[in-house]
């Protein structure tokens, strides 16, 4: 049995551990998961309904999480993703458009001055369903405390941003002001900038003519941290 099954308290049967191990090669060197029938097909299953019942006998084990809606719905616990992440290529390019995710940096902390996407800023990357996103990001920012709470996005969320300089009035933004970077509701008014939070227990943030402020991109999406626990 490999390394990998050691970190789940739930023991596994062989034929899950290689049920797993399918999934995570799949989508190391795919890109995505195995549907239901590939699975099937790979084990020499009579049907997909085989492979469904060991699949939510993983699922009940904490492994993996199943996905409703989608024939390739099952997404890795958070430690074994990435592992595989850190096994694919960065160049890796997808054949197929159902199969089509995007690499997304993920950001830390960024030092004053220095361009947000800066690679000693870049924390890993994660592989994204692209479908996942209405509008293309360019980077992950993981949240830090609770001013956005009211719009949904918690401390230790993954903040999905799409780079741009440019803002309109009501939009969610990832604003840099002098040595910080801060994530709020942008309101443009004649006199000055707004950054509003959402969270009562938290002031609004005014910007006046010639203060350090610059727009470093708009949330298009969110990863909520309980995915990646």
């Amino acid at each position: 049995m490999s390394d990998a099954s050691s970190a789940f308290p739930a023991k596994l049967t062989a034929r899950q551990q290689q049920i797993l191990e399918l999934i995570q090669a799949a989508i190391a060197n795919a890109g995505a998961p195995p549907t239901r029938a590939e699975i099937a097909a790979e084990l020499g299953f009579k049907s997909a309904n085989a492979a469904e019942e060991h699949l939510q006998a993983l699922a009940r084990k904490g492994v993996i999480e199943l996905v409703s809606g989608t024939s390739r719905g099952i997404r890795l616990r958070s430690d074994m993703l990435r592992s595989v992440n850190e096994r694919r290529s960065k160049q890796f390019t997808l054949p197929l458009q159902e199969l089509a995710q995007l690499a997304l940096p993920l950001v830390g902390r960024v030092a004053a001055g220095s361009p947000i996407l800066a690679q000693e800023h870049v924390d890993q990357t994660y592989y994204v369903e692209s479908s996942l996103f209405q509008h293309k990001p360019d980077y992950l920012l993981r949240v830090r405390g609770m001013s956005m709470r009211d719009a949904g996005i918690m401390d230790g969320d993954l903040l999905a941003v799409r780079a741009t300089k440019d803002a309109k009035n009501g939009q969610i933004v990832v604003a840099r002001l002098g040595d910080d970077v801060t994530v709020k509701r942008y309101k443009r008014t004649a006199e000055s900038i707004e950054l509003h939070p959402e969270n009562p227990d938290y002031p609004t943030i005014f910007v006046e003519p010639g203060d350090p402020f610059e727009i470093e991109g708009l949330a298009v999406g969110l990863i909520r941290n309980t995915m990646l626990m």
